[in-house]
C-alpha cells in the first residue's frame, strides 16, 4: 500500500477507495472506517507509557479489591520470583521484559520497563534483553520490542526530569 493509497483509505469513512479500485492490496476491509491497515496505523499512535502504567495500576487495584485472595497470591508469587538471589533484581526485570515482548503483552512491557529503569537498567542492557526476545520470538517480537524501546525512552526521559 502506498502512502497515497493509505491517505485514500483514511479519507473515506465509508470504506477504502483504494480497495474499491483494487489498488490498495489489502484483503481485510470493513464497510466502516477504511481498511484494516489504516485503522492499525491510527491505533498505533505513540503511547504515553508512564500514563498507561499509572492507569493500569488503578485498574489492577480494582481487580485486587474484587479478588483479594487471588491477587494476594499473585503478589506473593511476584515477590518470590523477583527477589534477588543468584540473579539480581535488574537482571530479573530484564528477563521479564524479554518475556513480555515475546508473549506480546503491551501492558507487561510498560510495567517491566518501568521496573527495569527503577533497578538501574541502561539503554544498552534493555536493547540486549530485547535482542534475546527477538531471537526467541521471531518477527512479532521485533514489533513488540519497538514498543518496549519506546517505553524505555519515555521512562528514561521522565527519570531525568526528577
Amino acid at each position: 500500500m502506498t502512502s497515497g493509497q493509505l491517505t485514500s483509505c483514511l479519507r473515506y469513512s465509508a470504506g477504502c477507495s483504494a480497495w474499491a479500485s483494487r489498488n490498495c492490496g489489502m484483503k481485510q476491509h470493513s464497510n466502516l472506517g477504511g481498511c484494516r491497515a489504516s485503522r492499525i496505523i491510527l491505533e498505533r499512535a505513540m503511547k504515553d507509557w508512564p500514563e498507561v502504567t499509572s492507569e493500569l495500576t488503578a485498574l489492577v487495584r480494582n481487580l485486587r479489591n474484587g479478588t483479594p485472595e487471588v491477587m494476594k497470591a499473585f503478589a506473593s508469587m511476584a515477590q518470590a520470583a523477583t527477589s534477588a538471589k543468584a540473579l539480581d533484581a535488574k537482571c530479573k526485570e530484564l528477563i521479564a521484559l524479554g518475556i513480555a515482548v515475546a508473549v506480546r503483552c503491551d501492558d507487561c512491557i510498560g510495567f517491566h520497563v518501568k521496573a527495569a529503569c527503577e533497578q538501574g537498567a541502561s539503554r544498552e542492557e534493555v536493547i540486549e534483553a530485547l535482542a534475546m526476545a527477538i531471537y526467541m520470538g521471531a518477527g512479532p517480537s521485533v514489533m513488540y520490542a519497538s514498543h518496549a524501546l519506546e517505553a524505555f525512552g519515555q521512562f528514561e526521559k521522565a527519570g531525568s526530569k526528577a
